[in-house]
């Protein structure tokens, strides 16, 4: 903990720097992911389900934030836990490892590079999850509407840019970090990353509701 407090003090004294970098990577994944959607929904077939659209069909209400947010919510538990993943494995179990001798140290030195590859593929899983439901489901709604897919795509950029490189800060923390081999800052750049994350994520869910399906209608006609 000691070490964590001294990195979250090093980086706020120049924290320019750290967020050019988190933001930088983040925009890169974010990016990756808009693109494979956008592919997906050109090629999927769209589905026969009629999908309402709060504040386009339906008047958007309070209860509509608050189902966006649990949503992201889950989805950012998810990569802070990476982040935490992985400073158990690149730095605390590599630590503990010292105190012991025999088979015991052997689990501790193999155990980081496993819980390492585990986050990596249950990463990577998440993001072409998220890539293949959200391409289906951006085909059956444009399908709807009687547009393009980058149509639908381009009135959905107002939230979905703050909102995605919010949730993906965590995992540009983490990539980062095992470049450089900082692991110990990890679970600096887990507190740092959701504490940014959040107030974004907060105003995006706003923006989703209560101004993107307006643009959307100038779109549609």
């Amino acid at each position: 903990m000691r070490g964590t407090r001294a990195t979250l003090a090093e980086w706020n004294r120049e924290p320019w720097g750290i967020l050019r970098a988190w933001t930088g990577g983040s925009l890169v994944v974010t990016v990756g992911l808009l693109t494979a959607v956008y592919v997906i929904a050109t090629i999927s077939r769209p589905d026969a389900t009629m999908f309402s659209i709060p504040g386009f069909d339906l008047p958007p209400t309070i209860a509509d934030i608050g189902g966006i947010l649990f949503r992201n919510s889950l989805v950012l538990a998810l990569h802070a836990m990476a982040c935490v993943a992985g400073f158990i494995a690149g730095s605390a179990l590599p630590l503990a490892a010292v105190n012991y001798s025999g088979v015991w140290r052997w689990i501790h030195d193999k155990a980081g590079p496993l819980a390492i590859g585990f986050v990596v593929c249950a990463t990577t899983f998440s993001l072409c999850t998220q890539a293949f439901v959200l391409g289906g489901l951006t085909s059956t709604v444009a399908s709807q509407l009687s547009i393009p897919p980058a149509v639908l795509l381009l009135s959905l950029l107002p939230h979905a840019l703050p909102e995605l490189i919010a949730l993906f800060l965590p995992l540009a923390a983490w990539f980062i970090a095992s470049r450089l081999g900082h692991w110990h800052e990890l679970l600096a750049a887990t507190f740092a990353t959701v504490a940014i994350a959040v107030p974004v994520l907060v105003i995006s869910a706003f923006v989703e509701v209560y101004v993107s399906p307006v643009l959307l209608r100038a779109l549609t006609g």
